[in-house]
Parts: structure tokens; C-alpha cells; sequence
């Protein structure tokens, strides 16, 4: 099972429209994140990360909200919790 849920996160934009992200915050609680790739599609952008543990998720900020959402299964939202 899958749970989106709404993050912070701390980014730059480029010109280019590519993003770095450098923290995300889940829960009251900024975590500092290494990036991988990135791409559009018709949600938005989405951003592979990897937390502190190496657990690699990914995050999409939206365009029809322009909010950030982590998609999570079910063992890792647990985890972060």
C-alpha cells in the first residue's frame, strides 16, 4: 500500500527548471537528503532522494498544487514515523 503525505522541502531552482534538493522536513523534523535523478510528467516534478539510512524514496512537487509530496509504502512510512 501507498501513502502520499505533504513534506517541506529546502531547494534552489535552476534557470533551467532542474531542482536541488538539500533537506527535507517530515514530521517537524528537517533531514538532510543526498539527490539522484529528476523528471516531469503530468503530476509534476518528481526528485529520487536518499535519506541519512540509505533508503532511496521519491518526492514530486506538484503542478496543480505546487505543494511537495513523498509517496511511501506502507514499512517505510513506519519507519519515518
Amino acid at each position: 500500500m501507498t501513502m502520499m503525505k505533504q513534506i517541506g522541502v529546502d531547494c534552489r531552482f535552476a534557470e533551467d527548471g532542474t531542482v536541488r534538493v538539500f533537506r527535507i522536513n517530515l514530521d517537524q523534523t528537517w533531514i538532510s537528503v543526498d539527490q539522484g535523478r529528476q523528471w516531469v510528467d503530468r503530476l509534476g516534478r518528481h526528485v529520487l532522494i536518499m535519506l541519512p539510512d540509505n533508503d532511496a524514496i521519491e518526492i514530486c512537487l506538484r503542478s496543480d498544487t505546487m505543494t511537495w509530496q513523498v509517496s511511501l509504502a506502507e514499512n517505510q512510512a513506519q519507519h519515518l514515523a
